[in-house]
């Protein structure tokens, strides 16, 4: 008979009694890697302006300036993932924090738009040491059954930076300029440093993987190829050009290697046979899907707000709370929702809601009341707060507690590269949509420049206040063709989280047999993971 005396933990017993001041200081270190992506997106109107408002972006260099951050963050953080356990989670922790602080403060003082995208690609290094350090060091200082509420109250903390990232971006954007937006980020690391020094306890894996230095150029190098070619494509608003093609079709064939590497390899990067099991692999698909939507969403609904409706960055970012708010609420009570009617229903029905949010995009326009996109926000924050939680549970007791490290690693992985892909992907489409329907449009406009002020919105409407007076017939029409783009894209956003609807409900588990039982717990454990990951035995050695 398993008695719950102390004696029985694993976790030693200072560590424990400190566990929710740790998650505290983990919350703040995910807190700034979170938050910088929900500030540049209120920010990323002003970059676009010229000199010198800001940088003068083009939509392409935007997205990049987004996505580069983002494909370096996912191309390392598996291999990051992997140093934590072997060299220790606070070790790589901390070195991740000083690069991503140093990243930020050199953003700030980017020149050019390429600076600014090399700079970023420098703060998505850090992120990438600090995301899955974060989940693996929850993983080890909370026992078994503490871990989903652990983990709801992590993913809320994305809801709180998601929150205060738009709020805080508008503020500074209102009263200093837009590098302020990085800047900001240089007193968060260095509190965060300080108090993870203090408190936080370093963990790592007894026997860690060798790292897999082929794969790791191999993933970054598909990613960025084919992430480039969809990029390419939408800026053309040609997915026939060649050199769209030749992108996408080189990082298709170098991810294709990777897998094949991988699958044949000694010491993988991704240890192929997680992939094996139907639950966990569901779970990933989950992931990726709802930063798809969320990711290319805000792409667009900054430009709604700010360039169709007309409201600052600062009302943009208070018009984001309810979908912060939202999450906040929700992801820590998922669990509640997953006890009471089990997995698949719980994550199913938040796809089904996500799919439902997206696609009421498509009835928005010029004059639609505000209300309606809050409620819409709200709605939407509350579908991601029930698909997060449940599935980043699965994913992490899918794998022993030593190997932690590799589990968040795969987990934000396949989330960001599920962003980059819902940034390029949507943004695309969003691009090749205007430029269709504003292209015959732009005759007021000397040639030369046509093409260019075809790319966006905030292209047409600048060459459009160059031309002065003559410009303001642009106006209408712009406003006309942006609307319409948001809508199909909205549509194949709303696509796609059908989509994943459908493969959770296949094959994420449903309610446990045996409710208030250890069932519940097995059911978060997916079904055969002791030949894969060894997820049954962790939880027998905990017994």
């Amino acid at each position: 008979m398993t008695s719950p005396a102390v004696p029985a933990r694993r976790i030693p017993e200072h560590v424990y009694r400190r566990r929710w001041v740790i998650l505290g200081v983990l919350i703040l270190s995910l807190l700034i890697v979170v938050l910088d992506n929900s500030i540049l997106n209120v920010a990323i109107k002003t970059i676009s302006t010229p000199a010198p408002t800001g940088l003068g972006a083009t939509q392409s260099e935007l997205e990049w300036a987004i996505n580069a951050y983002t494909l370096v963050f996912a191309g390392l953080l598996f291999t990051a993932g992997l140093l934590g356990d072997r060299l220790g989670r606070k070790k790589v922790l901390l070195g991740g924090l000083a690069v991503f602080g140093m990243g930020s403060a050199l953003a700030a003082f980017s020149g050019s738009p390429a600076e600014l995208i090399g700079f970023r690609a420098l703060m998505g290094l850090g992120a990438a040491f600090v995301m899955p350090a974060t989940l693996a060091v929850l993983m080890n200082v909370f026992e078994r059954d503490e871990q989903p509420k652990a983990i709801g109250i992590w993913a809320g903390g994305v809801g709180l930076a998601i929150a205060i990232g738009p709020v805080t971006g508008g503020v500074l954007l209102d009263h200093f300029w837009w590098g302020s937006v990085f800047l900001i980020n240089v007193p968060i690391v260095l509190i965060a440093l300080t108090l993870m020094l203090w408190l936080v306890p370093d963990s790592r894996d007894p026997s860690p993987g060798r790292i897999d230095p082929v794969g790791v150029v191999l993933s970054v190098a598909g990613l960025v190829l084919l992430v480039y070619g969809i990029i390419k494509g939408g800026q053309l608003a040609d997915f026939t050009d060649a050199t769209a093609l030749s992108a996408i079709g080189a990082g298709l064939a170098v991810l294709v290697a990777f897998v094949v590497l991988e699958k044949r390899s000694t010491h993988p990067s991704i240890d192929m046979a997680y992939f094996s099991n139907k639950v966990f692999s569901a779970s990933i698909v989950a992931i990726a899907l709802v930063f798809f939507a969320l990711l290319g969403v805000m792409f667009f609904a900054v430009f709604y707000t700010q360039s169709v409706r007309g409201y600052s960055p600062l009302e943009t970012g208070l018009l984001l709370l309810p979908l912060a708010a939202a999450q906040m609420i929700f992801a820590p009570r998922a669990r509640l929702l997953v006890d009471r009617f089990g997995n698949r229903a719980t994550t199913t029905g938040g796809m089904l809601l996500l799919a439902a949010t997206l696609a009421a995009f498509a009835v928005l326009d010029a004059d639609t009341p505000i209300w309606i996109l809050e409620v819409i926000f709200f709605l939407m924050g509350t579908a991601m707060a029930n698909v997060m939680t449940p599935v980043s549970v699965v994913i992490m007791q899918a794998l022993p507690r030593e190997k932690a490290g590799s589990a968040s690693a795969l987990s934000n992985t396949f989330r960001q590269v599920g962003g980059a892909f819902g940034v390029a992907i949507l943004g695309s489409v969003l691009s090749t949509a205007y430029r269709t329907h504003i292209e015959d449009k732009l005759v007021l406009l000397p040639p030369g420049v046509r093409h260019a002020a075809g790319e966006s919105i905030e292209a047409t409407l600048g060459a459009a206040a160059r031309l002065g007076p003559r410009g303001d017939a642009l106006i209408g029409p712009a406003n006309d063709a942006f609307l319409h783009a948001m809508h199909i894209t909205a549509l194949c956003g709303a696509g796609v989280a059908v989509l994943g609807a459908i493969v959770v409900a296949l094959f994420l588990p449903g309610r446990s047999p045996e409710p208030g039982g250890d069932g519940k717990d097995e059911e978060l454990v997916p079904t055969g993971a002791k030949d894969t990951t060894g997820a049954k035995d962790a939880t027998k050695r905990r017994d």
